[in-house]
């Protein structure tokens, strides 16, 4: 996913192999990224470029003519089994492939418009209705989805709209003498209908979930840090001999506070799995359900009802808006590219639109730097003046005073000594070359080249189809002669992303809509780079915890930090979820360094008991056993032993019978479930420890059958033993503990009627604002 497919790292990787050793030590040997660039496009021949266009072609996205009546058909079907939600998906791939202004387009709008409808979308509803009637929806088929259209207004209180709708229906088919009296009945009833719903709907107060996400948008820094972008007063930018760039706290800081909300200078949707396209076969077509049916490719928020690119079928939208400046920045050069870009991988995606965003910004002293090394050392170029005018740079001399340049303090800063989120920002965080091993840059730097000689073979023209509805990039033909100039650009961007891509993710709701406390689990969405959070460095025991919100990402104080600490950030490796060993090999593979935070001195090796989610404990006195093949009780006046092998056996048996217990749930079996649950209970009890984390599934599965049932102060007692095993496995501030501690507000809010509920709630819900951004990066 972040790197090339598969067939495409294993054929540059036996290229690798098979070059003489002379040219491989060259390329080991190189200095500059210059060189290994110059060195590997030398390599790439005519049978490399039809070997990556042969598996570009199972990646396509072109549009294709028989997919919409393919997907509305599968659409139909789903919609008839009342799954909208599935329905809607797979209209929206109808739409992707559908041309502007058909009778395609216009029915799958029309019929997702109606799968909204039932989702209870009622405003997406109407802008789908809008859209089907752009594009010429047949007029035969209007008063019914003019009727649905009527329904989502009433049910907005919107009635002097809908009032209009079905007086303009009536007049119509008065108009045309049809012979339709039920008709007119069914509007009228209909009207009636939704009249009186409409007089009887209360003013709901907005949802919880809901209210969480606004009370996310809402946080915004207090204050604007003088030196660094998008960061709060109480950090400060500082270097250190070993670590490099560092932030530091300017005074005490206390547990949520706000730190840095900043904006990712360059992000790219994870496509997630897509096997090849089988050409030929429509039953082979892609019915699954991926992140780019449900995110918006450019400011990654959720949306039912996307709005596709005009010239391909990948590339989706929240709105015409978004559309637009996706295509205006970067998508009018991607969209003829998106079966390459699926087949180099992620990394090689964001390192072109990063090169593409810079030509919108003035960072002219980097990249004549840049320039000046590529002129010097590989191409005997003069500096190079066409970049500079395709960018739009200003490549005016250096600030001078007093006769001297003035010279940025910290690298990445301007000449003014500010870190922002710029392109200067990017360009300086550390591509680590010599680190990386010659095999992972020689892959880097052919997918680059030939990326590069796709760009000058199609001169980066705009799709045909396009030209019509959409404006040309004016910068493009210049672009295509400083070639070499980007080539060495992407292939930094490239090697940064190891160590500075941060993955965007989510929360996504798992099980059925109707539960009435429902769970969640943390998704990959997007691949970013956020300049500012790439300033932080590791701890295996962090003190901050980041979340997102579309392309924003939130750092927070996890707990107090004192004035001149740093501000540490887990890059993945967290104490609460990996042993000291593991951490180091993860940290010294990805990111080329030992850690040596606190966590990584004082962790001692694991207790020959194991951690505590995997332990048993003592039959006799409950003293955690220990040992080898043959378990001792740990406690000195206990005789009490076990086979490992007996207990593990024990262990499978009770798995299974949770697993069975989960299906009676999801059965809605819930007192047979329950009664397999409190059996489970009892058996763990004899030989599991207490914080074991099947005796937290055991736990959790009892919550969620008392709250359906409506026995909150039962689910909440079992929810808070669930919550005890999360905590100790996971550790007080990590996104798993954010989760159960939202799944016991659901509770509290919804047993109010237990003594001091609405303000366990409260004090909850507090504790989730707080720790929800405690999750790992990677």
């Amino acid at each position: 996913m972040d790197l090339p497919v598969d067939e495409w790292k294993s054929y540059v990787l036996q290229k690798w192999a098979l070059l003489p050793k002379s040219i491989q030590v060259t390329i080991c040997t190189a200095e500059t990224l210059s060189d290994i660039f110059l060195h590997s496009s030398l390599l790439l021949q005519p049978e490399d470029e039809m070997f990556l266009k042969r598996l570009s072609r199972g990646y396509s996205v072109a549009k294709d003519p028989s997919a919409p009546l393919f997907y509305r058909e599968e659409g139909n079907k789903k919609f008839q089994e009342k799954d909208y939600m599935g329905a809607t998906v797979l209209y929206s791939k109808g739409v992707s492939h559908s041309r502007p202004n058909t009778e395609d387009i216009a029915l799958c709008y029309a019929n997702r418009s109606a799968a909204l409808f039932h989702l209870g979308q009622y405003e997406t509803c109407l802008k789908d209705i809008s859209r089907a009637q752009m594009h010429g929806y047949p007029e035969r088929l209007q008063p019914k989805m003019m009727l649905r259209k009527a329904e989502c207004l009433v049910t907005l209180g919107r009635l002097q709209e809908a009032s209009q709708i079905i007086s303009d229906l009536e007049s119509n088919f008065t108009a045309k003498q049809t012979p339709a009296a039920p008709q007119f009945q069914t509007l009228q009833s209909t009207l009636c209908r939704l009249k009186m719903k409409a007089q009887e709907k209360e003013n709901l107060t907005e949802t919880f979930p809901a209210a969480l996400t606004h009370a996310f948008e809402d946080m915004n820094l207090r204050e604007e840090n003088e030196q660094i972008s998008s960061a709060s007063p109480s950090v400060s930018l500082c270097t250190d001999p070993l670590k490099g760039r560092c932030l530091i706290a300017t005074k005490d800081i206390l547990p949520g506070e706000l730190l840095v909300k900043e904006d990712a200078f360059v992000s790219v949707l994870n496509p997630g799995e897509m096997p090849p396209l089988h050409y030929g076969l429509e039953s082979k077509r892609n019915t699954r359900v991926a992140n780019g049916d449900l995110y918006c490719h450019r400011c990654l928020k959720h949306t039912l009802a996307m709005v596709p690119c005009d010239g391909c079928s990948y590339a989706k939208y929240c709105s015409q808006e978004c559309m637009q400046q996706a295509w205006d920045l970067y998508h009018s050069i991607e969209c003829s590219l998106g079966g390459l870009l699926l087949t180099l991988g992620v990394f090689c995606h964001i390192s072109l639109r990063s090169t593409l965003l810079a030509r919108f910004e003035d960072v002219g002293k980097v990249i004549r730097k840049l320039c000046g090394e590529i002129s010097n050392k590989d191409l005997s170029l003069p500096e190079s003046k066409n970049l500079v005018q395709t960018l739009s740079y200003d490549l005016g001399e250096e600030s001078e005073k007093n006769g001297k340049t003035m010279e940025p303090p910290i690298p990445g800063c301007d000449i003014n000594g500010k870190y922002i989120n710029n392109y200067n920002a990017v360009l300086h965080l550390l591509p680590h070359t010599k680190n990386h091993s010659p095999e992972h840059k020689f892959l880097c730097a052919l997918s680059v080249s030939a990326l590069c000689k796709q760009l000058e073979a199609a001169n980066l023209q705009t799709l045909p189809s396009q030209e019509s509805s959409q404006p040309k990039a004016a910068v493009v033909p210049a672009m295509c002669q400083e070639l070499h100039i980007w080539g060495v650009a992407m292939l930094r961007h490239m090697l940064q992303l190891q160590c500075n891509a941060q993955a965007i993710t989510t929360i996504q709701q798992t099980g059925s809509e109707e539960n009435i406390v429902t769970d969640s689990r943390q998704v990959r969405l997007a691949t970013g780079l956020f300049p500012v959070v790439s300033l932080l460095n590791h701890s295996c025991s962090p003190n901050t915890s980041v979340s997102f919100l579309s392309t924003v990402a939130t750092i927070r104080a996890s707990q107090q930090i004192g004035k001149g600490q740093e501000i540490l950030h887990c890059y993945g490796p967290h104490e609460n979820r990996m042993g000291v060993a593991e951490r180091q090999q993860k940290l010294r593979s990805q990111y080329f360094f030992d850690c040596n935070c606190l966590a990584c001195q004082k962790e001692k090796p694991r207790a020959a008991a194991g951690p505590p989610w995997e332990a048993f404990c003592c039959n006799s006195c409950g003293e955690l056993m220990q040992g080898g093949d043959v378990l001792s009780c740990g406690h000195a006046s206990c005789t009490e032993s076990a086979s490992r092998d007996h207990l593990v056996s024990r262990l499978q048996d009770l798995q299974q019978q949770v697993g069975t217990a989960r299906k009676l749930l999801r059965n809605g079996k819930l007192e047979r479930a329950i009664q397999l649950l409190l059996g489970c209970q009892h058996d763990a009890e004899r030989f599991l420890s207490a914080e074991h984390s099947v005796v937290g599934e055991i736990e959790d599965g009892l919550a969620r059958a008392y709250a359906t049932l409506g026995d909150w102060q039962k689910s909440a007692t079992h929810l808070q033993k669930s919550l005890r095993v999360v905590e100790v496995r996971h550790g007080p501030s990590s996104v798993e503990m954010g989760h159960e501690l939202f799944k016991l507000a659901q509770v509290f809010f919804n047993g109010n009627n237990l003594p001091g509920g609405i303000w366990k709630c409260l004090e909850t819900f507090c504790i989730v604002i707080a720790q929800s951004g405690g999750q790992s990066c990677s």
